[in-house]
């Protein structure tokens, strides 16, 4: 009987596990067809990918979206990891009454949806001349509620004891923070990193409202513009989907042991 139930759970697993790699498998499949192939949903690689690639390229500056996608999310996860985890520290090592206050009022704006600041954000950001370029990007989405929350909780397993012993030692609290804290916080760093260069990576939104600039596209603005035309090529649409896909993948799978030690020890 154990045996049947574990067999069960086996097989269940494996079919999600199809079930959640099986997306990926299809853009990998159509990526190498043609438009026609995939509109049939052919589930056999084909030999089109070098022409679809060629289309694409034709079509479309991919190098350029590639480096302003990677230029925006590299500078935003740098500069959001810096701030937020300064708040973080901040919030729960000078704890009081007045923070936690704070705080709720942080959290709070977490159930305000962005499409209902978007348009102000769109008027401050046209009168401040920060229409197509890296701030502007990165301005809205510098500091999360989510991510100070994240490095709080983090911060609430830091012993105190060696704070201590640092301010007698002569360190000042920039110090002990760069020194003492950011190393033994790796794994909530990796795990705001991967989340935040995802976020930043994957932002459509936003971009399309404040880059009107061909020379600022993102890649899922480029992927957008191949579905705006009154024929689709999905084969060249699959394919930018792919290149699109590929810089959060590697990511991910680079610090998916760090991401889930981050998690997990932020919730504890």
């Amino acid at each position: 009987m154990i045996k049947l139930k574990r067999v069960g759970q086996y097989a269940f697993l494996i079919l999600a596990s199809i079930l959640s790699v099986f997306p990926l498998i299809y853009m990998l499949i159509a990526a190498t067809n043609k438009s026609v192939d995939v509109i049939k949903g052919k589930m056999i690689p084909g030999n089109y990918l070098i022409e679809n690639f060629k289309s694409l390229m034709a079509q479309q500056d991919v190098g350029g979206a590639m480096w302003n996608s990677f230029k925006y999310a590299i500078v935003l996860t740098v500069i959001s990891l810096i701030i937020c985890s300064l708040a973080g520290y901040g919030f729960e090592i000078y704890h009081d009454k007045g923070k936690d206050i704070v705080m709720n009022i942080i959290l709070l704006a977490m159930m305000v949806p962005f499409a209902a600041t978007m348009i102000p954000l769109f008027q401050m950001f046209s009168s401040a001349k920060l229409l197509n370029t890296t701030m502007g990007f990165i301005l809205p989405t510098i500091s999360t509620p989510f991510l100070i929350m994240m490095f709080r909780q983090s911060a609430r397993s830091f012993p105190h004891d060696i704070m201590e012993a640092a301010r007698i030692d002569g360190l000042n609290e920039i110090s002990i923070f760069f020194k003492m804290f950011f190393p033994t916080m790796r794994s909530t760093y990796a795990a705001a990193m991967t989340i935040t260069f995802m976020n930043a990576w994957n932002s459509y939104l936003w971009p399309k409202v404040i880059m009107s600039d061909a020379k600022s596209m993102t890649m899922p603005m480029l992927v957008a513009n191949l579905k705006a035309g009154y024929v689709t090529d999905y084969g060249v649409l699959m394919l930018a989907v792919l290149l699109c896909s590929i810089p959060t993948i590697i990511v991910f799978f680079l610090l998916q042991k760090s991401f889930a030690e981050g998690i997990t020890g932020a919730v504890k």
